[in-house]
Order: C-alpha cells, then structure tokens, then sequence
C-alpha cells in the first residue's frame, strides 16, 4: 500500500511540474510613466561675475573650481532664496562643499549637487552610489538647476528644518549651526566648514541681492508632479512602472521577470511597502 500511494505522489508532481512549465509569460504592453525634467530657464544676472572679480583681486590664491561654481551657480541660489528663503550663502556653500565644486563622482553621474537621498516617494531617476552604506539609492536629475530647486524644497518641505526658517535670513553664522542641529549632517566640523566657505568667497554679499525678472515668457503646464518643480510627467514606454491598485512587489517581479530583491535595490527600498502611484524603476 505504501508503495502505492508513493507512486501515485510521484506522478501528480510530474503531471504538476509539466503543466507549470507550458505556463507563456506575457510581457506587458501598457506604457508605463516615467519623470521628464523640463529645460532649466535662464536665471537673471546677480553680478556674479563683479564678485569673482573683486574677490580674486583681494587673494589671487582661492580656488578656480569654486570661482566657477560661484560664477554658474549664484543665480539660481539668489533665485531659490527669493523662493523659498534659504539664504543664498547656505546653498552655495552646501552645494561648494557637498559636490566638490560640481566635480565628485555623484554630481557629474547625477547632477545631484546635495547628497539627496531617494526617500519614499520619490518618483525621478535614480542613481547608486556608496555613501553611509554601499550602493545608497540618490536621486538623479537632467540638470544641476533642478537639483538646486529640489535642495530648497528639501528643507522647506520637511519639519525637522522648519526652526531655520524663523532665523534671520542673513544669519548665515546660525543657518550654518542649525543645520547640523536639525539633523542634516552628522559631521560636528559640518557648520565651521560652510562659514569658513562663505566668509573666504563672500558668499554673504548674495543674500542682500534683490530679486530681478527676466524676460523669459514661461508657459503654464498641466501636468506637474507635486512638490517637484520643473518635473512634468509624460506617459511613455521606459523602464519605469507605476503602482496601481492590488500591486505588490511580487505581483511585479514576477510580471517583469524580475525578482522583488532586484527591485529593491535598484529602488533603494527597505522594506516590501509600496503605495498607489509610485514608480519603481524595472533595470
């Protein structure tokens, strides 16, 4: 008897396994969404160029790759502080500090210029790179402007930072202290290190720039991601998949002949959690 029902278990496996494997595996046709930067507009002259001057004629000694990062980038931080009152000092001196001038290997693969992380809920490109932990997910962007933009909304979005924005907007000095408070840096030098950049390239002179306008005529879009400035959506096939209803990370893996560890790794995800309308990046 036992023999028996050992045959009998023997061939319903093979009779399962053979039905599994006459299983087709449909690729999906539907376009998925990916995000799609628009072209940065140029920014107003802040006089960039009279301060690099000045500033050289006093030391001809400062650092070229600095002078040039002031000279591109003073505009859009004048731009942002007008914005959303981070003073212009502050984003120059993080974006000096923390991008290597626009030179690290994360700022010239991602024109990420802040070290921003992906986070939950971030819906752009992506890029690895090994920070605090091998192969962190960072945000990536088409253009360092954007990257500047999403900077200060990183800070003015966030609760955490909201005590800095009760401060002077020229107290450069304590925007410095109270950055690191909050939480942003773990280095203790982090705030020496911005003030000693602001007060060697008087980065301090930009916070007293008044705002201009330019002569850019900017056409009003439909489609704009939520907190996302200058990011539009468009419907497109690439490599990118949007959540819907029902969806888990293993209804997809399996859909897109991937594995759920795969899709999170590439995603920077911790944890199998997933919301209605993220996009998660395929490859």
């Amino acid at each position: 008897m036992r023999l028996k029902y050992f045959i009998i278990i023997v061939l319903s496996t093979l009779a399962f396994s053979s039905c599994g494997s006459k299983k087709k595996v449909v690729q999906p046709t539907k376009p998925v969404v990916v995000i799609v930067e628009e072209t940065p507009e140029e920014q107003p002259n802040v006089n960039q160029e009279e301060h690099v001057e000045e500033i050289v004629k006093a030391n001809p000694n400062l650092n070229r790759y600095t002078l040039q990062y002031i000279n591109k980038f003073a505009p859009i931080a004048v731009s942002e502080m007008h914005a959303h009152k981070v003073p212009a000092s502050i984003t120059l001196a993080q974006g000096i500090l923390e991008s290597g001038n626009g030179r690290s290997d994360l700022a010239t693969r991602s024109n990420n210029h802040f070290g921003i992380k992906c986070h939950r809920g971030w819906q752009g490109q992506k890029v690895l790179h090994d920070d605090d932990e091998k192969g962190e997910c960072f945000r990536k962007y088409q253009h360092p402007d954007t990257s500047f933009k999403d900077h200060s909304l990183f800070l003015a979005g966030r609760k955490r930072y909201a005590s800095l924005f009760t401060l002077d907007p020229k107290d450069y000095k304590r925007w410095a202290k109270g950055l690191r408070k909050a939480g942003y840096a773990t280095d203790k030098k982090y705030p020496s290190k911005l003030i000693s950049l602001i007060e060697r390239y008087k980065l301090y002179e930009f916070d007293y720039a008044k705002p201009q306008q330019n002569n850019t005529v900017v056409e009003e879009t439909t489609e704009i991601v939520k907190e996302e400035p200058n990011i539009v959506i468009e419907n497109t096939v690439g490599n990118y998949y949007q959540v819907v209803k029902g969806d888990t990370l293993y209804s997809i893996s399996r859909k897109y002949n991937t594995t759920v560890e795969k899709l999170k790794e590439i995603n920077g995800l911790t944890s199998n959690e997933i919301s209605i309308g993220q996009h998660l990046l395929l490859n």
